[in-house]
């Protein structure tokens, strides 16, 4: 994942609101997964592995924050374990099925918790996070965004 990507996804985060933190993470988790494969179809095994490493990283979160109170929530757990196994076969044989294998299976995941986003009208996650406001200017290749920070006392206090 390059510097411009990792920005990307610090901005979006600290705008998000639950539903779209899942939404994200899944976004970043398949940024790892077309690593691996470029890596993969570059000979670059070591960064395949390491892109493969940190897609797991992110199926560790996502499991983390499944809540078991709910049913759904252990057949979550189950598939998420099987794209673990999955992208750890990749790793020792060297081929990018299992991979595949995930990522066409959180793909499916993927629709649903993106449906499940837009009908979530919660708060921001985080309160005292600059505001960012696209659109206002264009560039000449992309859009600009405009941080407006009117509250100075964002942040931490102690």
């Amino acid at each position: 994942m390059n510097n411009e990507r990792r920005k990307e996804f610090t901005r979006r985060l600290s705008q998000c609101n639950a539903g779209e933190m899942i939404v994200i993470i899944y976004d970043i988790l398949f940024v790892y997964l077309d690593d691996a494969r470029a890596a993969y179809e570059s000979g670059d095994r070591e960064a395949m592995k390491t892109a493969l490493r940190n897609a797991q990283n992110v199926l560790d979160r996502l499991i983390g924050s499944l809540n078991f109170a709910y049913e759904m929530s252990k057949q979550l757990y189950a598939i998420y374990m099987f794209c673990k196994s999955e992208i750890a076969r990749t790793m020792y044989q060297n081929s990018m099925d299992g991979a595949d294998e995930a990522g066409r299976l959180l793909e499916r995941l993927y629709s649903s918790f993106v449906e499940a986003a837009k009908q979530d009208r919660s708060r921001p996650l985080m309160a005292n996070a600059q505001q960012v406001y696209a659109g206002m200017t264009y560039g000449r290749t992309a859009l600009n965004e405009c941080y407006v920070d009117m509250n100075y006392q964002r942040g931490f206090s102690a």
